[in-house]
């Protein structure tokens, strides 16, 4: 029989092995070792716990349960006289029932059925208390159903560290960065055609530009750009823009030609019987084309009386633009550091065409609101508490009709000019797509017609 020393110290030694085999499995092969011991250990503690982390977090009711007691000579007073009773009903708080929760890549979700008279607000107003009660970084919630709530909770922040930028998908589709649940974040202008990204300086905004044309590069579409900063940002994508406007004539002067290019195009599916372009054949249907714009407040600013007449073109092109250019193959992508109402109500108006919102760090709370103010209180919240140091971290609107915390891909700019000069033989003549071919079969009166259809 072994003495005790040597048993004990056989024992240590034998711990000591199973954590350090368990932590070097934890770190080199985390999917794995979470799938089969990190998730069954959270789950049985989260089952466990559930009733006091949801008591503390103030998501527990006071109903009335019959309560049976053994104390010896129990006594209720019912006001009039005294009598022992057995059964007694006391207040008594009740948790929300909780199924079993299920792995994720970056965490878990468990279903939670609410209580009578919660609602899912009552939980995302919780949601940074459970994450500190549960010492995770994140918990999201949803509603698939009435009467139902799903907690996503993610474990560790999937946005510190970001893979490579992936190759383009398919048309119109660029994938640009990652999303909070560890999914990629995609901008699809076919599904959401018209893009608001708002962002200071430095907060990566101009990286999330890079993105988009480096993905779009090799793709069949043309590509314009709106730089009234004097072509800094786009003058070196140029071998890859159809045409590019670096000062306000030119930009009225490019609007211009967008809408004869809308106007073309609305010819030509009236021409062949089809209600938008996707609806023609692969033979005759036109090229997309993309529209950038950086600095979206430096078409509306006006430094005097002069520029107004200006102003007004510009600003009631654009707008017919997002009105009309989805169906004919016509995509903004608008950029700017300031976007709030002062800048006039054409703004205000091209800000409600856009359905795709994309908020980085702001310096102030009227563009935060501009961007996100419409969608949920709960992302002009977390919009507003992005951090300097997390550059590419933006609060978005995605196409599923929720919002997510996502980080775009870091993009160098010489990684997008030589993109943009690899595939410069893929640029559409900006001549040729001007060129009119069914523009008399659309008259400047058949606008208001569309814009009410």
């Amino acid at each position: 029989m072994p003495d005790l020393p040597h048993l004990l110290f056989g024992t240590l030694a034998y711990l000591a092995a199973l954590l350090t085999a368990l932590w070097t499995w934890r770190r080199w092969h985390y999917r794995s070792y979470w799938l089969l011991v990190g998730y069954t250990l959270t789950a049985i503690s989260v089952r466990a716990t559930w009733r006091k982390v949801a008591l503390g977090c103030g998501l527990t009711k006071k109903q009335q349960r019959w309560w049976f007691t053994v104390v010896p000579r129990a006594v209720a007073s019912t006001g009039i006289v005294k009598v022992r009773r057995r059964f007694q009903r006391v207040a008594v708080d009740v948790k929300p029932w909780m199924w079993l929760p299920l792995p994720t890549r970056h965490g878990w979700r468990v279903t939670v059925r609410l209580l009578e008279g919660q609602i899912p607000a009552d939980y995302s107003q919780a949601a940074e208390r459970l994450a500190h009660s549960w010492g995770v970084h994140a918990v999201r919630v949803s509603s698939p159903r009435p009467g139902r709530i799903v907690l996503a909770v993610t474990i560790r922040d999937p946005l510190v560290r970001l893979d490579t930028l992936p190759a383009s998908g398919e048309l119109l589709t660029v994938i640009v960065g990652k999303l909070e649940t560890g999914g990629p974040w995609t901008l699809d202008f076919r599904t959401v055609p018209h893009w608001l990204n708002a962002g200071a300086t430095q907060s990566g905004k101009s990286n999330l530009a890079n993105a988009l044309i480096v993905g779009l590069a090799p793709q069949p579409v043309a590509l314009v750009g709106f730089d009234l900063k004097g072509g800094v940002e786009f003058a070196p994508y140029a071998p890859r823009l159809s045409a590019l406007a670096t000062n306000r004539p030119e930009s009225v002067a490019l609007l211009g030609d967008l809408a004869a290019l809308m106007l073309d195009r609305m010819g030509l599916c009236r021409a062949g019987g089809a209600r938008n372009i996707w609806q023609l054949p692969a033979a005759l249907r036109p090229v997309p084309v993309v529209v950038l714009v950086d600095e979206l407040a430096e078409l509306y600013l006006m430094a005097d009386k002069s520029e107004k007449d200006e102003i007004a073109k510009t600003s009631t092109a654009l707008l017919r633009i997002a009105q009309l250019g989805r169906a004919f193959g016509i995509y903004l992508f608008l950029c700017g550091q300031r976007i709030g109402s002062d800048l006039g109500p054409g703004v205000t108006a091209l800000r409600a065409q856009c359905s795709g919102r994309i908020c980085h760090r702001v310096n102030d709370p009227e563009t935060a609101t501009m961007t996100l103010g419409d969608l949920d209180p709960a992302a002009l919240v977390s919009a507003r508490a992005i951090p300097a140091e997390t550059p590419g971290v933006a609060i978005v609107a995605s196409q599923d009709g929720q919002w997510y915390r996502a980080r775009s891909f870091y993009v160098a700019e010489h990684i997008a000019e030589h993109t943009a000069r690899t595939y410069a033989h893929l640029t559409p003549s900006w001549d040729d797509l001007a060129a009119p071919e069914y523009r008399g079969e659309v008259t400047e009166t058949d606008i208001p017609v569309l814009l009410d259809h």
